[in-house]
């Protein structure tokens, strides 16, 4: 989340129009996280700004995705860790309570899901805030509930992405979970069907199976997450098996039914499974044509909007997030966010690279990675050299004891010598993947990263374990 628009109010430029007039020098489109952190930017550097918000400011991220769902995770891999006591520090007895959960999330992540307090900072820091669901109705021109905004400069788009239902016999018209709901659950079901093995479906997965709820994910493709490497959704099935869920993939769902027991979910291959909730993880989808894209000169039938490497979509067009399809994270909204509002302002600065866009799937153990896949960088016709290590099999794991699965994967370009991807999964896979970050964004050469040193004994030591794998490799 961006902490810009927090800052203490500038003063505005001599002369300039506050927007009392409807006229603005830009009109900022949604104000999740890179919708707020690009208007800040622009108020900040003294530019009159209008932001559109028809939900909470802050957006997926601050209310229902990044924040309250991560501690989620984190509770109940609490329990998890109190459940490996036994045969290393003595015996616990867990009793999981998931009010404390959901209280810790309404009281300190969503301030009971109000966005009072964002909504006087982000005035305070200059940005004109207007409630409404926005649309594009002509060049720089957003109409908000019957009122017209104007923007010198320009438009931002920022106005991210929704839970994608897929169409399922009967799913529409039952009472289905998406990610919202799962968040904001009061009670833990006694059974669930979890639609989509992708990051959010795995994460919630198993946040409410520790918490005693029985579980089955369902995948259509071969395997959970199925974009990372197959080492992934290898080592989550296995985990997830030992932990009590049921999984199945390659197989996908055909029809739904609910009644007062819950959901029939039928698979196509004939199986029937039950659960008393149905949670649908099948991904995210934009809506183009809601936003009158099409009044702004882009293709509201895309899936996404196009941009440059200076986020323009079309003459006086800036798009970021979500909506621009190069991944939905956080961080790479809030990125894109500083690129925008470096071209608005006329500023120099690197253009967007995505080389390096760093991706973590909170699941336990955590599955974090960089870059191209194996398979994405032979596509590509690299030279392709790959190396691996076991985090189990490292001094650290082996340390750790219960809970240590995971591994280490590197993709190298054997040509230039240069890593062009890497996966860094188990305990603090998403730390230990900021060093492969580095390594990846700047091209380090392999034989220097095989000449560092690594600290005796971390996870992140697997690292140098799997550079000595990479000799011989094809």
């Amino acid at each position: 989340m961006s902490s810009r628009v927090f800052r203490t109010v500038r003063l505005r430029l001599p002369g300039q129009l506050t927007g009392m007039d409807g006229m603005y020098d830009v009109v900022v489109l949604g104000l999740g996280p890179g919708g707020e952190d690009v208007a800040g930017r622009l108020a900040e550097a003294g530019l009159s700004v209008a932001g559109v918000e028809a939900g909470l400011i802050g957006g997926e991220c601050a209310y229902w995705g990044c924040v309250p769902s991560k501690m989620m995770v984190r509770a109940a891999g609490l329990l998890a860790e109190a459940r490996r006591v036994p045969g290393m520090a003595g015996s616990v007895r867990v009793s999981p309570k998931w009010a404390p959960v959901i209280d810790r999330i309404s009281g300190e992540a969503t301030d009971g899901f109000s966005d009072d307090a964002r909504a006087e900072h982000f005035e305070s820091a200059g940005v004109h805030l207007v409630r409404g669901r926005g649309r594009i109705t002509g060049p720089r021109e957003v109409t908000v509930d019957g009122r017209v905004l104007r923007a010198r400069r320009g438009i931002v788009l920022a106005t991210g992405t929704d839970p994608a239902v897929p169409p399922i016999d009967g799913l529409e018209d039952t009472p289905y979970w998406t990610n919202r709901d799962a968040v904001v659950a009061r009670h833990m079901p006694e059974s669930l069907i979890v639609l989509g093995g992708g990051a959010i479906g795995c994460e919630l997965a198993q946040v409410f199976a520790r918490f005693g709820t029985r579980v089955t994910v369902v995948e259509a493709a071969d395997r959970l997450l199925a974009r990372e490497e197959p080492e992934a959704g290898v080592l989550l099935a296995r985990v997830f098996a030992g932990e009590g869920l049921e999984t199945h993939t390659g197989v996908a769902a055909e029809r739904v039914r609910h009644d007062e027991g819950g959901f029939t979910l039928t698979l196509e291959d004939g199986r029937t499974l039950r659960a008393v909730r149905l949670l649908v993880a099948t991904g995210r989808r934009t809506d183009l044509a809601a936003i009158g894209a099409g009044d702004a000169g882009l293709d509201e039938s895309a899936r996404f909007v196009t941009v440059d490497g200076r986020m323009r979509a079309a003459d006086g067009v800036w798009a970021v997030g979500d909506v621009t399809g190069r991944g939905a994270y956080t961080h790479v909204a809030v990125y894109q966010g500083r690129i925008a509002a470096r071209d608005i302002l006329g500023e120099g600065g690197p253009p967007a690279d995505y080389r390096a866009v760093p991706r973590v799937t909170f699941t336990d153990p955590e599955v974090a990675s960089v870059g191209l896949t194996e398979r994405k960088a032979r596509e590509a016709g690299l030279d392709v050299r790959v190396g691996f290590a076991s985090v189990g099999e490292s001094a650290r794991g082996w340390i750790h004891g219960a809970g240590h699965e995971g591994f280490v994967k590197l993709v190298e370009d054997a040509r230039r010598g240069v890593l062009v991807g890497a996966t860094s999964a188990g305990p603090a896979g998403g730390e230990v993947l900021g060093a492969l970050v580095v390594a990846v964004q700047n091209e380090i050469p392999t034989t220097r990263l095989r000449h560092m040193m690594y600290a005796y004994p971390t996870f992140h030591r697997a690292i140098e374990d799997a550079l000595e794998t990479l000799d011989g490799q094809t």
